[in-house]
């Protein structure tokens, strides 16, 4: 089994097409509505922005999808997501990843 990550758009369509066939728990009724307000984007967007983070060099998957997530607009919510995942927070790559992000905002 692979492990594959998934952002919160893709997380709160998933749920929000579950939920037009059936009844969720509650747990996923939450988990929903967490997406839904957290996510301003549309899946497509974050798509992008996970792959345009992802061809930065040294940025991973994780980093990847937490970024599409979180949409850092400061450096320093760069390096608090670098700093889980041990990545090199030097100011090119955090330049570039605040450049994707201010593309989709």
């Amino acid at each position: 089994m692979s492990e594959q990550y998934v952002t919160l758009a893709e997380v709160r369509d998933l749920l929000t097409e579950e939920h037009e066939k059936r009844e969720l728990f509650s747990s996923q009724k939450n988990a929903m509505e967490h997406a839904r307000t957290i996510s301003p984007l549309s899946v497509e967007d974050t798509k992008k922005i996970v792959e345009e983070v992802r061809a930065i060099h040294g940025i991973t998957d994780y980093a990847a999808v937490k970024i599409a997530d979180l949409l850092p607009n400061y450096p320093e919510d760069v390096r608090a997501i670098f700093s889980k995942e041990r990545l090199n927070a030097d100011p090119k790559t955090i330049e570039q990843v605040l450049g994707v992000v201010s593309k989709y905002l």
